[in-house]
């Protein structure tokens, strides 16, 4: 299941104990849109394995701002707090499962 990601809950979830991916999303944003059913569906996927959210950057431009994010969808990939990796654009399953199975 997708947590929504706020400044307020970030530094926590950044530095749990399960690696931690983030959609940085817009509602008005197309390639958003098609990839949130594919992010859903791997939030489901590896629930209890990696915790999977939202940030809608609208609503937080400090962290859109702070991880210099200027194209959306970007997906970043956290592993002990610290960026791993990501992804910018619309990319199909196979891309974001083989990206989710590196955070494992």
């Amino acid at each position: 299941m997708e947590v929504t990601i706020t400044s307020e809950n970030f530094a926590g979830l950044k530095t749990g104990d399960k690696p931690l991916v983030v959609d940085f999303w817009a509602t008005w944003c197309g390639p958003c849109r098609m990839v949130a059913p594919i992010i859903e569906e791997l939030a489901k996927e590896y629930e209890g394995k990696l915790v999977v959210g939202k940030c809608d950057v609208e609503e937080n431009e400090d962290l859109a701002a702070e991880f210099g994010i200027r194209n959306i969808p970007t997906i970043l990939f956290f592993k002990n707090g610290e960026v791993v990796d990501k992804l910018i654009g619309a990319q199909s399953k196979a891309k974001f499962e083989e990206k989710f199975q590196a955070l494992l």
